[in-house]
Protein backbone atom coordinates (compact mmCIF):
# COMPACT_ATOMS: atom_id res chain seq x y z
CA UNK A 1 0.00 0.00 0.00
CA UNK A 2 0.83 3.80 -0.79
CA UNK A 3 2.42 5.52 2.31
CA UNK A 4 -0.58 6.95 3.86
CA UNK A 5 0.06 10.78 4.28
CA UNK A 6 -1.11 12.97 6.74
CA UNK A 7 -2.29 16.63 5.90
CA UNK A 8 -3.01 16.18 2.37
CA UNK A 9 -5.69 16.14 -0.06
CA UNK A 10 -7.64 13.15 -1.25
CA UNK A 11 -6.55 13.81 -4.61
CA UNK A 12 -2.81 13.39 -3.36
CA UNK A 13 -3.47 10.53 -1.74
CA UNK A 14 -4.80 8.73 -4.82
CA UNK A 15 -2.24 10.27 -7.07
CA UNK A 16 -4.88 12.01 -9.14
CA UNK A 17 -3.95 15.03 -11.32
CA UNK A 18 -5.65 17.98 -10.01
CA UNK A 19 -4.75 21.13 -11.99
CA UNK A 20 -3.29 24.03 -10.44
CA UNK A 21 -5.00 23.60 -7.15
CA UNK A 22 -3.57 25.94 -4.65
CA UNK A 23 -3.44 24.63 -1.35
CA UNK A 24 -3.35 27.39 1.68
CA UNK A 25 -0.86 28.11 4.19
CA UNK A 26 -1.33 26.16 7.40
CA UNK A 27 -0.69 27.89 10.81
CA UNK A 28 2.95 26.79 12.70
CA UNK A 29 6.36 26.36 12.37
CA UNK A 30 5.65 23.02 10.83
CA UNK A 31 2.55 23.47 9.29
CA UNK A 32 1.66 23.17 5.27
CA UNK A 33 3.51 26.18 3.49
CA UNK A 34 1.25 27.18 0.43
CA UNK A 35 1.58 24.86 -2.06
CA UNK A 36 0.08 25.03 -5.82
CA UNK A 37 -0.33 21.72 -7.30
CA UNK A 38 0.65 21.26 -10.96
CA UNK A 39 1.04 17.82 -11.53
CA UNK A 40 3.22 15.86 -14.37
CA UNK A 41 1.42 13.95 -16.73
CA UNK A 42 1.62 10.09 -16.39
CA UNK A 43 4.57 9.38 -18.70
CA UNK A 44 7.39 6.98 -18.25
CA UNK A 45 10.11 9.51 -18.12
CA UNK A 46 8.89 11.95 -15.83
CA UNK A 47 6.06 10.43 -13.65
CA UNK A 48 5.78 6.91 -13.94
CA UNK A 49 3.21 6.45 -11.21
CA UNK A 50 5.16 3.92 -9.26
CA UNK A 51 4.10 3.93 -5.79
CA UNK A 52 6.20 5.19 -3.10
CA UNK A 53 5.42 3.29 -0.57
CA UNK A 54 8.05 4.30 2.64
CA UNK A 55 9.20 7.72 3.21
CA UNK A 56 13.02 7.38 5.28
CA UNK A 57 14.05 10.62 4.07
CA UNK A 58 13.95 13.95 2.48
CA UNK A 59 16.56 14.91 -0.36
CA UNK A 60 17.32 18.67 -1.30
CA UNK A 61 18.50 19.51 -5.07
CA UNK A 62 19.14 22.35 -6.84
CA UNK A 63 18.33 23.05 -10.48
CA UNK A 64 21.05 23.29 -13.32
CA UNK A 65 19.61 27.04 -14.40
CA UNK A 66 20.68 29.63 -12.52
CA UNK A 67 17.47 32.11 -12.62
CA UNK A 68 15.19 29.77 -13.87
CA UNK A 69 11.39 29.75 -12.16
CA UNK A 70 9.70 26.89 -10.30
CA UNK A 71 7.58 27.10 -13.47
CA UNK A 72 10.15 26.59 -15.94
CA UNK A 73 11.33 23.94 -14.47
CA UNK A 74 8.31 22.05 -14.27
CA UNK A 75 7.37 22.31 -17.57
CA UNK A 76 11.06 21.07 -18.54
CA UNK A 77 10.19 18.38 -16.16
CA UNK A 78 6.71 17.44 -18.39
CA UNK A 79 8.00 18.04 -21.77
CA UNK A 80 10.58 14.90 -20.88
CA UNK A 81 7.69 12.96 -22.47
CA UNK A 82 8.17 14.74 -25.70
CA UNK A 83 12.13 15.13 -25.98
CA UNK A 84 13.23 11.88 -24.18
CA UNK A 85 16.45 13.63 -22.87
CA UNK A 86 16.65 11.92 -19.91
CA UNK A 87 14.77 10.74 -16.71
CA UNK A 88 14.17 13.54 -14.30
CA UNK A 89 11.54 14.97 -11.77
CA UNK A 90 10.96 15.91 -8.22
CA UNK A 91 7.96 16.03 -6.12
CA UNK A 92 8.31 19.41 -5.33
CA UNK A 93 10.31 22.74 -6.89
CA UNK A 94 10.74 25.67 -4.63
CA UNK A 95 10.93 28.99 -6.55
CA UNK A 96 12.69 32.78 -6.39
CA UNK A 97 9.99 34.19 -4.70
CA UNK A 98 9.62 31.30 -2.53
CA UNK A 99 6.67 29.84 -4.49
CA UNK A 100 5.98 25.81 -4.24
CA UNK A 101 4.92 24.06 -7.31
CA UNK A 102 4.05 19.99 -6.29
CA UNK A 103 4.83 18.21 -9.45
CA UNK A 104 4.22 14.59 -7.96
CA UNK A 105 2.32 13.46 -4.99
CA UNK A 106 3.96 11.85 -2.44
CA UNK A 107 2.77 8.67 -2.49
CA UNK A 108 4.28 8.34 -6.05
CA UNK A 109 8.13 8.38 -6.58
CA UNK A 110 9.97 10.81 -8.68
CA UNK A 111 12.94 10.46 -10.57
CA UNK A 112 15.62 12.68 -8.56
CA UNK A 113 17.70 10.65 -6.22
CA UNK A 114 18.99 7.05 -8.11
CA UNK A 115 18.69 4.85 -5.80
CA UNK A 116 16.99 6.62 -2.81
CA UNK A 117 13.78 7.23 -5.07
CA UNK A 118 11.71 4.11 -3.67
CA UNK A 119 12.42 5.42 -0.28
CA UNK A 120 12.52 9.24 -0.21
CA UNK A 121 11.08 12.92 -1.09
CA UNK A 122 12.54 15.30 -3.75
CA UNK A 123 12.64 18.92 -3.34
CA UNK A 124 14.38 21.05 -6.26
CA UNK A 125 15.49 24.41 -5.69
CA UNK A 126 16.03 27.63 -8.00
CA UNK A 127 18.71 30.09 -7.11
CA UNK A 128 19.97 33.16 -8.69
CA UNK A 129 23.47 32.50 -9.45
CA UNK A 130 26.08 30.12 -10.55
CA UNK A 131 27.65 29.19 -7.12
CA UNK A 132 24.08 27.58 -6.16
CA UNK A 133 23.51 29.43 -2.76
CA UNK A 134 19.29 29.93 -2.18
CA UNK A 135 17.95 33.35 -1.64
CA UNK A 136 16.32 33.92 1.27
CA UNK A 137 12.87 33.55 0.09
CA UNK A 138 14.34 30.16 -1.26
CA UNK A 139 15.75 29.34 1.81
CA UNK A 140 13.20 30.04 3.87
CA UNK A 141 10.22 28.43 2.09
CA UNK A 142 12.46 25.07 1.83
CA UNK A 143 12.78 24.57 5.18
CA UNK A 144 9.22 24.86 6.42
CA UNK A 145 8.90 22.69 3.37
CA UNK A 146 11.39 20.29 4.39
CA UNK A 147 10.17 20.54 7.69
CA UNK A 148 6.17 19.81 7.23
CA UNK A 149 6.97 16.86 5.09
CA UNK A 150 9.63 15.68 8.15
CA UNK A 151 6.51 16.71 10.05
CA UNK A 152 4.35 14.23 8.35
CA UNK A 153 6.17 11.03 8.23
CA UNK A 154 8.09 11.14 12.07
CA UNK A 155 11.15 12.41 10.87
CA UNK A 156 13.72 14.67 12.28
CA UNK A 157 16.75 16.99 10.03
CA UNK A 158 19.00 13.65 10.63
CA UNK A 159 16.82 12.15 7.78
CA UNK A 160 17.33 15.07 5.50
CA UNK A 161 20.12 15.07 3.18
CA UNK A 162 21.49 16.01 -0.49
CA UNK A 163 22.22 14.72 -3.73
CA UNK A 164 25.78 14.66 -3.32
CA UNK A 165 24.77 11.84 0.02
CA UNK A 166 23.31 9.76 -2.37
CA UNK A 167 25.65 9.55 -5.51
CA UNK A 168 28.55 12.10 -4.80
CA UNK A 169 27.06 14.28 -7.22
CA UNK A 170 27.93 18.46 -6.69
CA UNK A 171 23.90 18.90 -5.66
CA UNK A 172 22.81 21.27 -4.27
CA UNK A 173 26.20 22.98 -5.27
CA UNK A 174 27.01 25.64 -2.62
CA UNK A 175 25.58 23.70 0.19
CA UNK A 176 28.24 20.94 -0.87
CA UNK A 177 30.95 23.08 -1.14
CA UNK A 178 30.10 24.98 2.07
CA UNK A 179 29.03 22.15 4.62
CA UNK A 180 28.81 24.77 7.63
CA UNK A 181 25.93 26.18 5.35
CA UNK A 182 24.43 22.97 5.25
CA UNK A 183 24.46 21.73 8.82
CA UNK A 184 22.84 25.45 9.32
CA UNK A 185 20.09 24.65 7.01
CA UNK A 186 19.58 20.89 8.96
CA UNK A 187 19.76 23.45 12.02
CA UNK A 188 16.89 25.47 10.66
CA UNK A 189 14.64 22.38 10.08
CA UNK A 190 15.22 20.24 13.33
CA UNK A 191 14.41 23.89 15.21
CA UNK A 192 10.89 24.22 13.13
CA UNK A 193 10.35 20.68 14.58
CA UNK A 194 10.67 21.35 17.92
CA UNK A 195 9.39 24.41 18.23
CA UNK A 196 6.41 22.64 17.00
CA UNK A 197 6.81 20.45 19.79
CA UNK A 198 6.69 23.17 22.53
CA UNK A 199 3.10 23.96 20.75
CA UNK A 200 1.60 20.75 21.46
CA UNK A 201 2.85 20.28 25.00
CA UNK A 202 1.62 23.84 25.66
Amino acid sequence: MPAKVAGTSQEQEKGEASGNRVLPAEDGPCGRPEITEDFLDMNPYSRSGVALKKVKGVVIHYVANPGSTAKENRDYFNNLQNTHITKASSHYIVGLDGEIIQCIPQNEISYASNNRNKDTISIECCHPGKDGKFNEKTYDSVVRLTAWICKMYGLSSQNVIRHYDVTGKMCPKYYVKHEQAWREFCNKVQECLEKRLIIIEK
